[in-house]
């Protein structure tokens, strides 16, 4: 005889869906829906339970999307299997549901899973020759709210791919930062503490911004800025501001917090009376421990002058690696030539000599003479080749054929670009890398 009896779902039933989940665990049945999503939807969407008494011995929840519902979970006990409890959740669940004016209900089961009877019973249809794909968005919808508050965005997540050249920089980044954050179970594992602040330096224009949007980008969290400037005409003043900033920042799931010219609020201290930017430095002290307790989160900070950093801010313990971002190499060179030099014309450049002409040059540097040189080039197809006419005709290839930048275009705009590190910069850097640098 029959002693259970289907009900809505109440909140005091979580410990037993709770006890479903792992009796389909301990079967060797890996549910398809996250545990986080199943007892959300029991709050939020549609969910029946099977009780025996006061115990929760089945349950069946549902999700309806436009005209499509779902079926979020559905499990017996084992003692309880076989008595058309399956059946008659998914009919409750289902009851729950019509009111949608629901066209399909769908259900994804796991490979391992062979108790269908369930479904087969209700008019259920078993699909031949279909996958299932699955992506994990890692910034939950209630997030966005927050994000917005504080200015920040979701990068796209082509960012990382689209870092020209600096193979160097993109290994040490992947594998010292990208690495422990990602696989942070992993990194656990092997006793490595997953990074939380770290300093980018190197001279100006060499891509340092590029770089901490390029690992919010392959990390897939948010990227938010803080921008001191506009925080020091806050009426709490800019270290109330910054203290403010962070504890709303933590709020968030996971981050990847930039500040640029960090040494406008971490210069060196010194002084009597102290100055009115100590008491920004000392409060931003006073917020990287905090701030390093909290898992998800990395911290960048990234400055051209590293020289003038307070020497409390780098010291071990506050951030886990400094890391020297410096101009680029041959191989980087021609990967940036590679990417600004139009398709249509790159197999007739000599990027070879535009490659030997940039040494020195940083990444900046060389998309301004690659841009120079396509301005230089459009203007001679319309008003060099074409007489003056400036018809469209002229512009889409030029009287003579012309179309595109050819190597003397680029070989000119070098010639008159103006470069942003001196020899002098360049060589203090490399002795910063030396006396400062922690990969």
């Amino acid at each position: 005889m029959s002693n259970w009896r289907i009900r809505d779902f109440h909140s005091s039933d979580l410990d037993g869906i709770l006890h479903l989940w792992e009796s389909l665990k301990a079967d060797g049945v890996e549910p398809v829906y996250a545990l986080s999503e199943v007892l959300a939807s029991c709050e939020k969407d549609h969910a029946v339970v099977a009780v025996q008494g006061d115990q929760v011995v089945g349950a069946a929840v549902g999700r309806a999307a436009h005209d499509q519902g779902w079926i979020v979970f559905l499990a017996t006990l084992t003692e309880f299997r076989g008595r058309g409890i399956g059946t008659s959740l998914l009919s409750a669940v289902e009851n729950r549901m019509a009111p949608h004016g629901l066209n399909k209900l769908s259900a994804l089961m796991p490979e391992t899973e062979t108790r269908v009877e369930a479904f087969l019973g209700r008019g259920f249809v078993v699909k031949k020759n279909l996958r299932y794909f699955e992506r994990t968005i890692p910034v939950q919808r209630q997030e966005l709210g927050a994000l917005g508050l504080l200015g920040g965005r979701i990068l796209a997540r082509d960012l990382w791919e689209n870092v020209a050249g600096m193979r160097r920089e993109k290994e040490l980044l992947e594998r010292r930062l990208v690495l422990p954050l990602a696989e942070a179970d992993l990194a656990d594992e092997y006793g490595v503490v997953p990074p939380r602040a770290v300093v980018l330096f190197g001279p100006p224009g060499t891509g340092k911004t590029t770089f901490a949007k390029a690992i919010a980008s392959r990390l897939e969290w948010p990227f938010v800025e803080v921008f001191p400037s506009r925080l020091a005409s806050d009426p709490k003043g800019l270290a109330g501001a910054l203290r403010e900033t962070f504890l709303e920042i933590a709020e968030l799931e996971h981050a990847v917090v930039f500040i640029d010219e960090v040494e406008e609020i971490a210069s060196q201290r010194a002084g009597d009376p102290p100055s009115p930017l100590q008491g920004v430095t000392n409060e931003l002290l006073k917020i990287i421990p905090a701030f390093r307790e909290q898992p998800g989160r990395l911290l960048v900070c990234a400055t051209n002058f590293i020289r003038a950093l307070d020497t409390a801010f780098l010291r071990h313990g506050r951030f886990d690696y400094v890391i020297p971002i410096g101009l680029p190499d041959v191989h980087a060179r021609e990967a940036m030539w590679q990417r600004f030099i139009p398709a249509t014309v790159v197999d007739d450049v000599d990027i070879a000599q535009l490659v030997d002409r940039t040494e020195g040059f940083s990444p900046a540097d060389i998309e301004f003479a690659a841009r120079s040189a396509s301005q230089r080039a459009l203007e001679k197809a319309v008003y060099d080749d074409g007489a003056g006419s400036g018809g469209s005709a002229d512009v889409a290839s030029g009287s003579n054929g012309r179309k595109g930048p050819v190597t003397q275009d680029y070989l000119d705009a070098i010639a008159d670009t103006r470069t942003t590190v001196s020899p002098e910069v360049h060589q203090d850097f490399l002795e910063d890398i030396d006396v400062l640098g922690r990969v």
